[in-house]
């Protein structure tokens, strides 16, 4: 076979030096690799709508019954939103009831309490609890949803 006029001198590649530019190319990526976000679990105020096209699609779901003044709330809020980091939870919807404010939908769910936490997976309650902030146990009832 022959090579093109011009081409000049044909180099051996060293695999040492090539190594190196491979290296030097992913270091140079790594910070907007890592700088996209990672999926987590979405969190959404509740509508009947969603709810139903989430249940529909058979997502995982947690409604969580809440209120700005409730002590219990702010407890279980960041230990959902570190289990909603978790790439087994990416999947997750959550969807927060205000309890002061969504009556009819205390109704639906016969949920008389705030810190109110229902399990669902697609259309089927899997678990609830009541006034919950053990993480441990809060993680066991939203893997119910999965």
């Amino acid at each position: 076979m022959s090579r093109p006029a011009g081409s000049g001198p044909v180099r051996a590649v060293d695999p040492a030096r090539l190594h190196r530019r491979v290296l030097l190319a992913c270091l140079a990526l790594a910070p907007a690799i890592l700088a996209l976000p990672a999926r987590a679990a979405e969190t959404q105020a509740y509508s009947a709508q969603a709810f139903a096209a989430a249940q529909k699609a058979g997502r995982p779901i947690l409604v969580e019954v809440s209120a700005p003044w409730c002590p219990i709330c702010k407890t279980q809020k960041p230990i959902l939103a570190k289990l909603g980091e978790q790439a087994r939870f990416k999947d997750l919807l959550i969807f927060d009831v205000d309890f002061d404010t969504q009556k009819d939908v205390l109704r639906r769910f016969d949920a008389r309490m705030q810190s109110t936490l229902i399990a669902f997976k697609g259309e089927t309650e899997t678990g609830r609890s009541v006034g919950e902030t053990q993480p441990e146990w809060i993680e066991s009832l939203v893997e119910k949803t999965l």
